[in-house]
């Protein structure tokens, strides 16, 4: 019930984002501002505030086992991806896209604010193993698939185009994907496991502020979340059958099954919990991001995100009904 009081919370913070874009309140300059507010201050205050001060039983060696597994979580989810484009018989052009939100989940903007409330600080300690992993994959594999989309719908319409080339559609040079690989909250995530397995004591005034940014985290994201939905047509979402068909696979079959093979593993039951979260969010904002900024099936992304989203107030409480 402890979830399903937080997604009630949360819902009625992402209408009231939903309200306040609606009259104007927030402009989509300052909706991109809210954004960058979380991402590069609250969200990685969030994640150091699991190790600042903190006494835990988690060892060393458990961590770096829970990072390995994390990365095979995330070896599944690419094989699996595969699997259900053609198990849902997407098209050629939007199977990246599909690949995409499969793989990717809303770990930062909703994840983390809900491990937190729901797990404790201590729980943040795994879940910011997910982020390096994860940041790794957004701009290499993403945009792999993204590629793949546009090479496929240039074939369909007869166009010799190489994906990658014009400003679109122009992909990164290397020094540019390490930066943004290694932004903020994987520096983040690596402080954070540095601090906790070196036990270093931070001052009094150091560890209320972060606390102070943290507690920022769930309230501007589920603002941000709810004055997205503003750009979308709901009904739309609606009527598309096969994104219906993903979203009941993406928010509760591959958390009943994920969790399921994890427990197998003999894992810890926090960083079950943590894992049920992580795999039963939507889909990650960012996929619609990067495929606005590539001029790649944007509509589609941006849906996925919105129903994805929309549903999972329902799905999250129900999985932890009945997993936890």
């Amino acid at each position: 019930m402890l979830l399903l009081q937080q997604m009630v919370i949360m819902f009625i913070l992402m209408i009231v984002g939903f309200v306040l874009k609606k009259r104007g309140i927030i402009t989509p300059a300052g909706e991109k501002t809210l954004s960058g507010v979380v991402v590069n201050s609250a969200n990685p205050a969030m994640v150091l505030s699991a190790s600042i001060n903190k006494e835990s039983t988690i060892q060393g060696s458990e961590l770096l086992r829970t990072f390995g597994l994390i990365v095979i979580v995330y070896i599944i989810l690419i094989i699996l991806a595969f699997i259900l484009t053609r198990i849902l018989r997407v098209p050629a052009g939007e199977r990246g896209s599909y690949q995409n939100m499969t793989v990717f989940s809303n770990i930062g903007f909703m994840g983390f604010p809900l491990v937190s409330a729901m797990f404790g600080s201590e729980a943040m300690l795994y879940a910011s193993l997910f982020v390096i992993p994860y940041n790794i994959l957004i701009y290499t594999y993403a945009y792999v698939m993204m590629d793949k989309d546009t090479e496929a719908k240039c074939r369909a319409v007869g166009k010799d185009e190489e994906p990658g080339h014009g400003k679109a559609g122009s992909r990164p040079d290397t020094l540019t994907m390490i930066k943004k690989i290694f932004n903020i909250g994987v520096i983040a995530s690596i402080l954070t496991i540095i601090i906790y397995l070196t036990r270093i004591l931070m001052p009094k005034f150091v560890e209320t502020t972060v606390n102070h940014l943290s507690n920022l985290t769930a309230p501007l994201s589920m603002i941000v979340i709810g004055a997205s939905l503003t750009n979308i047509k709901i009904r739309e979402m609606f009527t598309d059958k096969r994104l219906i068909l993903f979203t009941a696979i993406k928010l509760l079959v591959i958390p009943v099954v994920g969790v399921f093979l994890i427990r197998l593993t003999g894992a810890d039951e926090l960083f079950v919990g943590v894992c049920l979260i992580m795999l039963g969010t939507p889909v990650g904002s960012m996929t619609a991001m990067l495929a606005g900024q590539r001029d790649c099936n944007y509509e589609l992304a941006a849906k996925g995100v919105a129903l994805t989203t929309l549903l999972s107030v329902i799905t999250l409480p129900i999985l932890s009904l009945i997993i936890l």
